[in-house]
């Protein structure tokens, strides 16, 4: 879906501007030649140096100002030549001014940029292409298909390396921090695109991302950066990805395939100048010519042009799957090193992926009042975001707080028992948002669910989260064995210490919430604020984990009701149950089946998606509307892993579903 305000971009690309009319851009500009595109515009904060690149091409009109460029309607598609830590920034602004977008690779510093950057290229309806030149080149795409056929056997080994020596060029951008220098993102990205590349051909599949990675290496003591490195990758089938890099050593800089009827070797794989000699075993070796005549740069540009014309990259071109699977694994690569940028990690400096700061709270995200809390709470939750890195976390959080929202889920238990710093927290702090956000921080999960564990780790929970104090503290499970008065003694000794603003229960029953609110009542105490127990339009069958509970059954949601006790509910959207994820005869997902899968949550999809169809919305949206018009205060958790996935969920907050529709779509009534 387009949003721009100017009309859709066109699908046919004639005119091309150049970010960053340095070296690389000069080979660029040298391909487009060869193609159908003409070299239009280039903005370089020098201008002189803009126009004397047009000049050396025929001319063209020269900016100094990147953005007036991009807001130039004669423009079609934007290369981005910049350093690598302005790629992100750049391409999103180029896709919100309606240009396709073709980025050098790597497209981005991480893979929480690339996430960024592909939700702008989708939501503006622009194409975008990594520019991995090789990828588009006849002799990979011969390659690809010796491995694909068969040719050696079933493959077993992919041995890649693309390093360089470029001396003691600290400032330089193949070394310097703060350029994205190092040897794993400046050409690191092409033997690991490569091997995922080729084990994706043995197994007849456009890539495959590996399932395993180890990673080694040496990082210079004057930059930071990785100066040599090696991976060890694992992919489906046993197929072993070896990868090497480097910006201060050498190496073959070749593609060796290595199968169970023989070799594939590729000499002079990033620039496509070499022979492909493939040896089967028993026979003489074969050299196969698979070069070109045409610049190596012409076939990316044309690549571009059929993604806009389209929809899809043709041959081996990079998708925007295949770009974010890469992404991945290089931060998977640099992880093992223990390797951030400095602009990476949680400090105030941390960018917006977008440029700039971040902009103040936005109003799409509703908010009501959670009793107890001095300020509203978005009706959406952001869940925890699992193991992932800062790096990926921040622009969901950044993305979320500048749509409205201000409500993160933690716990103590996703922390490693809180051990490990909050991401919540860190990005609270880091942007400054902290007396605008609220932290719902659990603790006492099981087996420390005892009221002499709990203020001890709640010290440790205020430690990690780095937040001064907890919003709402939650009791992540429950403990038959203690009379719920203990706990709630403990609970009003943590608000009356300063550090809890309010409390509430997870995963319990509504009998103990009555004892805990009439023990409260009895002796002049706090009671509970709070209940986060599951609740979905799919019923949860069976408890996903060990001491879970759910509201699903008609008596808990006339309590809830008749308490105005405010629910935040966990799994609000069933686990996935409502998207492909789910279906009769699908089991490759066991805590969804286990937990969701009855006859009547099936029927509750059917209806589910019936009603989507008819007001033109996907199915999640209809799934979370259900559960934020329920007759009591519902602040759903959600759990995105990507801008997209956010984006896309907010439409529920639009819905407005009739009592019938709940009904019916709750199987109460027929329609």
């Amino acid at each position: 879906m387009n949003t721009l305000a100017s009309p859709p971009p066109s699908t046919k690309i004639s005119n091309w501007g150049v970010i960053g009319p340095g070296r690389i851009a000069h080979k660029f500009a040298k391909g487009l030649a060869e193609t159908d595109g003409v070299l239009y515009a280039a903005a370089s904060r020098d201008v002189s140096r803009a126009q004397a690149f047009l000049d050396e091409y025929g001319g063209g009109q020269a900016y100094s100002d990147y953005q007036a460029m991009l807001d130039d309607p004669q423009v079609d598609a934007v290369y981005i030549a910049t350093p690598h830590p302005l790629h992100a920034q750049w391409a999103i602004k180029a896709a919100k001014a309606g240009k396709h977008v073709l980025c050098e690779k790597p497209a981005t510093l991480n893979y929480g940029e690339a996430m960024a950057v592909v939700d702008a290229a989708q939501m503006s309806g622009v194409a975008f292409l990594e520019a991995f030149m090789y990828r588009c080149h006849p002799s990979t795409a011969k390659v690809y298909e010796l491995v694909a056929s068969g040719a050696i056997g079933q493959v077993q080994r992919i041995r890649a390396s693309f390093a360089f020596d470029s001396g003691e060029d600290f400032e330089g951008r193949h070394q310097a921090n703060s350029l994205g220098g190092g040897g794993i993102l400046d050409v690191g990205c092409y033997p690991v695109s490569m091997c995922r590349l080729l084990a994706g051909a043995a197994h007849g599949k456009r890539f495959l991302d590996p399932i395993q990675l180890k990673g080694m290496g040496h990082l210079d003591a004057t930059t930071g950066v990785d100066t040599w490195a090696s991976a060890i990758m694992k992919f489906e089938g046993d197929i072993i990805g070896e990868a090497f890099t480097g910006v201060r050593a050498g190496a073959e800089n070749d593609v060796t395939v290595y199968g169970t009827g023989g070799t594939i070797i590729l000499r002079d794989p990033w620039f496509c100048g070499g022979e492909i000699i493939l040896h089967r075993k028993g026979k003489d070796p074969e050299t196969i010519d698979a070069s070109s005549s045409r610049h190596l740069y012409a076939f990316e540009v044309e690549a571009l042009v059929q993604i806009a014309a389209k929809g899809e990259a043709p041959g081996c071109a990079m998708t925007i799957a295949d770009t974010l699977g890469n992404m991945r694994t290089l931060d998977q690569w640099r992880a093992e090193l223990g390797f951030l940028y400095d602009s990476e990690k949680p400090t105030p400096s941390f960018p917006c992926v977008h440029g700039g700061g971040l902009a103040p709270r936005g109003q799409q995200i509703p908010s009501e009042t959670i009793p107890g809390l001095d300020k509203p709470a978005s009706r959406l939750v952001m869940g925890h975001p699992g193991p992932r890195p800062f790096t990926e976390v921040a622009p969901l959080y950044d993305d979320y707080f500048e749509r409205g929202g201000n409500c993160f889920d933690d716990g103590a238990i996703y922390r490693g028992w809180a051990v490990r710093p909050s991401c919540a927290g860190q990005w609270m702090v880091m942007r400054g948002v902290r007396e605008q956000c609220i932290l719902l921080d659990k603790g006492a999960h099981s087996p420390y669910c005892w009221p002499q564990v709990m203020l001890p780790e709640l010290d440790r929970m205020l430690h990690t989260a780095g937040t001064g104090y907890i919003d709402v503290y939650m009791m992540h499970r429950d403990n038959l064995e203690v009379p719920v008065g203990e706990f709630v003694d403990v609970m009003n000794r943590m608000v009356a210490s300063g550090h809890v603003r309010v409390y509430g229960m997870s995963n319990w029953t509504l009998e103990r919430m009555d004892e805990a609110i009439a023990y409260a009542e009895q002796n002049g105490l706090r009671p509970p604020a709070c209940l986060s127990n599951q609740l979905s339009l799919a019923e949860m069958v069976n408890p996903v984990w060990e001491g879970t509970a759910s509201c699903s059954n008609p008596e808990d949601q006339a309590w809830l009701k008749a308490r105005e006790m405010t629910l935040i509910p966990w799994s609000s959207q069933a686990a996935g149950f409502f998207t492909d994820l789910s279906a009769p005869d699908r089991h490759d997902i066991p805590l969804l089946e286990y937990g969701y899968y009855s006859e009547a949550n099936f029927e509750r999809k059917k209806r589910t998606y019936q009603l989507a169809a008819e007001k033109n919305v996907l199915p999640i949206n209809i799934a979370l509307a259900w559960v934020l018009a329920q007759p009591f205060p519902t602040f759903p958790i959600i759990g995105p892993r990507s801008l997209t996935e956010t984006r896309t969920a907010l439409a529920g907050l639009e819905l407005n579903l009739t009592p019938r529709e709940l009904d019916w779509l709750n199987l109460k009534a027929d329609k």
